[in-house]
């Protein structure tokens, strides 16, 4: 990067930090420092709500799976409206009546002790494990940038957020959220604006998205129905309903953020409209993935984008034979853009006969070099044994890196470090509040003073921000980003909501039935993954119905 972009990034980042310190300066108790007194207003709850939910993950791995698989992840999202009204009616109004500082404080009430620290310890081993891959995603950035070790890097990632959050607790990260999604915005809008501005001067908007669209990567919604699939309109709706309904209504992280607002309509309103814009904004960031798409059509992709793997490829015993690939590349590439030109004048023409003959070639330039590809993959491996062969996650970085002017690749770095920050911070207080009020608090210590607990809840986000950074070493092996952490998600959200949903719904289920029948569903989730028996989005439905099935059962033999 340039001067300016270092200039642009640190002035951003700087000012996000220093701005959430600021206004969340003064006197706090623990009230104000895990969920602001309850003060907030709806847009608060709303930009904070998506800011947690949009880590980096989302601005660098979204982008990329665009690129390489088209527009079908957005289904992905489709449950979350539904969710949200759930959710509104049946969530909020519950833990705001029972002035709860997490989630898991109602399930001792309405269950025992047993079912809170078992649902506490899913909570914090799942949202533990998802953070480190937050963490992992801007690391990547500064390794592939500056060409520092990854270890230290995602060390400096982690610590980074530690400041305001240890300082400033929950209003500094709501307060950090609005800048966050601000600039967030802004930037994806200039990103797509930039990437249309690159592309050939006879091709606009529209005639990119003809050419997406007939390579296949407007394939928005598939209404197949297949559990196999991991995208479609009825895995997005039930599975995607499930998993977003487990998210946001049972994991502190994002409910920490909806006890903040200053009543029930403020919260309501915050978490719906969050349902309605989290949709046009997921649309808009693998949008610019399918328009990277579209530029690396009329001008040369990397064979594989993650530059550090195929330097040391280069310089290895393997050089000769990874040349010869970027020799077949190149030519699979003057191909390509011979059927693009085809297909462009064949749409403009409206020739339908001609359509379709480039529009084969097309796909048949994208298969050799999907194979070219596969071909650099396994010599990486045979280079490097512990390499990253997933590049879905460098795509847009290398987009960036490469081909936007100055100035505006300093901003958009900054969004992706921001949407971390905002993720991450959240995700830290929150594993910190469940852990002193949940653990310490109910088992340990439970007389002390407010003051006491303000102490022990900052020591502990000290804590799991090194746990978290530790799971960040190992995230590489995970393939892409986005898709690995809504998986660890599943491995644990849908059993998580079936322990509310019991809790809600069936009165005459008790804690015993609720412990062993949750126990006995997340042994069947696993089972499920381990042994792929479907798509993972179905895992949350699984989960869920497992729990109620079980404790249902166990309930009528006891």
């Amino acid at each position: 990067m340039s001067f300016i972009d270092w200039i642009v990034l640190i002035v951003t980042l700087s000012f996000i930090i220093i701005y959430g310190i600021y206004r969340s300066r003064g006197k706090q108790n623990i009230d104000d420092y895990l969920i602001a007194g309850q003060s907030l207003p709806w847009y608060h709850v709303c930009f904070s709500v998506m800011a947690t939910q949009a880590s980096a993950i989302t601005f660098l791995s979204a982008p990329g799976q665009g690129f390489a698989d088209g527009m079908r992840f957005v289904q992905f999202y489709f449950g979350l409206p539904l969710a949200m009204v759930v959710l509104s009616i049946t969530f909020v109004p519950i833990f705001h009546r029972l002035k709860v500082f997490t989630a898991y404080e109602f399930l001792e009430t309405r269950f025992d002790g047993r079912v809170r620290i078992f649902t506490v310890i899913l909570f914090l081993l799942s949202r533990g494990l998802s953070t480190g891959l937050s963490i992992y995603a801007p690391s990547i950035i500064l390794a592939t940038i500056l060409g520092w070790d990854l270890t230290w890097t995602n060390v400096l990632m982690g610590s980074l957020v530690l400041i305001y959050t240890v300082t400033g607790g929950t209003k500094a990260i709501s307060h950090t959220h609005l800048q966050q999604m601000l600039i967030v915005t802004v930037a994806m809008f200039v990103a797509g604006y930039m990437v249309v501005h690159l592309l050939p001067a006879d091709i606009g908007f529209v005639d990119a998205l003809k050419i997406a669209g007939k390579a296949g990567r407007l394939n928005t919604i598939d209404f197949h129905f297949d559990p196999n699939s991991r995208y479609n309109i009825w895995s997005g709706l039930i599975g995607g309903f499930f998993l977003q309904l487990s998210y946001f209504g049972t994991d502190q992280s994002q409910v920490g953020r909806y006890l903040t607002g200053e009543s029930i309509g403020q919260s309501r309103l915050g978490l719906v409209l969050n349902g309605l814009l989290k949709i046009p904004m997921q649309f808009l960031i693998l949008l610019v993935g399918v328009l990277v798409f579209v530029y690396y059509q009329y001008n040369p992709a990397p064979l594989f984008f993650n530059k550090v793997e195929t330097d040391k490829l280069k310089n290895s015993q393997y050089a000769a034979a990874y040349l010869s690939l970027e020799e077949k590349h190149e030519l699979a590439v003057s191909t390509q853009r011979t059927a693009v030109d085809g297909l462009a004048k064949a749409l403009s023409s409206k020739d339908e006969t001609s359509v379709t003959h480039w529009q084969e070639a097309l796909k048949e330039s994208d298969n050799t070099q999907k194979q070219l590809k596969k071909d650099a993959v396994d010599l990486i491996k045979k280079n490097n044994p512990t390499a990253d062969t997933s590049d879905i996650n460098y795509v847009f970085l290398r987009f960036v890196l490469d081909r936007l002017p100055i100035g505006l690749i300093g901003l958009l770095i900054a969004v992706i470090f921001s949407a971390s920050m905002g993720s991450i911070a959240a995700a830290y207080n929150s594993l910190a509040s469940t852990t002193v009020v949940d653990l310490y608090k109910r088992i340990y210590k439970t007389d002390a003073s407010d003051h006491h607990y303000l102490t022990v809840t900052r020591i502990s986000t000290i804590g799991w921000g090194v746990f978290c950074i530790f799971v960040a070493q190992y995230a590489s092996k995970l393939g892409s980003m986005i898709e690995a952490v809504n998986i660890l998600g599943s491995l644990f959200y849908g059993v998580i909501l079936g322990i509310f949903l019991v809790a809600f719904y069936f009165k005459n289920i008790g804690g015993k039935a609720t412990f062993w029948g949750s126990i006995l569903a997340e042994i069947g989730v696993v089972l499920c993954w381990w042994f792929d028996i479907m798509a993972f989005l179905w895992l949350n439905v699984v989960g869920c119905i497992l729990v109620i099935g079980f404790a249902w059962i166990l309930r009528k033999l006891d």
